[in-house]
């Protein structure tokens, strides 16, 4: 559907839909939320944060296009350059596909009840491959090594998650 010059915006989505989703997630175990409440608060950011960046994406590119348009090199530009839309809506969806993951355990354990203990620690691997996964990509776009660029999203990850887990963890005694 999208051509190869949105790769980078299907990174940046993604990265920070797994990213800001499985905070949510940590957090709120941290702060020992129930399952309804980790869903609702997922589902809110998936889509808030994903259409905030979306709309952010578009009107950043929106911008670079307008502010070259008095420049000679606007038509080769406007040619080679990104359209503000599609860069939107490549950050949307790589936000909203990639970041339901972390949420994907928490959906599932509403069905099959035995999967109800784990689904933390479900929503913890299914997010770090997600994260291994998109950052391996992000090595091929930015030309970095695959494994450790994916190493690198995953550390990065996980240290957002950790600090999440905190910040719920210290602040549960307020819920």
């Amino acid at each position: 559907m999208f051509e190869r010059k949105y790769l980078p915006e299907f990174v940046y989505g993604g990265i920070d839909g797994a990213v800001t989703t499985f905070a949510v997630v940590a957090g709120a175990i941290g702060a020992s939320l129930n399952s309804a409440v980790i869903l609702i608060l997922g589902f809110a950011n998936l889509i808030a944060d994903g259409f905030s960046m979306a709309v952010s994406n578009y009107l950043s590119t929106k911008s670079q296009t307008e502010i070259h348009r008095s420049h000679q090199d606007y038509k080769e530009f406007v040619k080679l350059g990104k359209h503000p839309w599609k860069t939107g809506l490549a950050t949307f969806l790589s936000f909203i596909v990639i970041g339901i993951i972390p949420l994907l355990s928490f959906v599932q354990a509403l069905l099959f009840h035995s999967i109800n203990d784990n689904k933390f620690l479900y929503s913890s691997v299914l997010t770090a491959i997600a994260l291994l996964l998109v950052g391996g990509i992000k090595g091929d776009v930015i030309k970095k090594h695959p494994i450790r660029s994916a190493m690198e999203t995953l550390i990065i990850g996980g240290a957002a998650a950790i600090l999440a887990f905190l910040v719920g963890y210290f602040l549960k005694s307020l819920v």
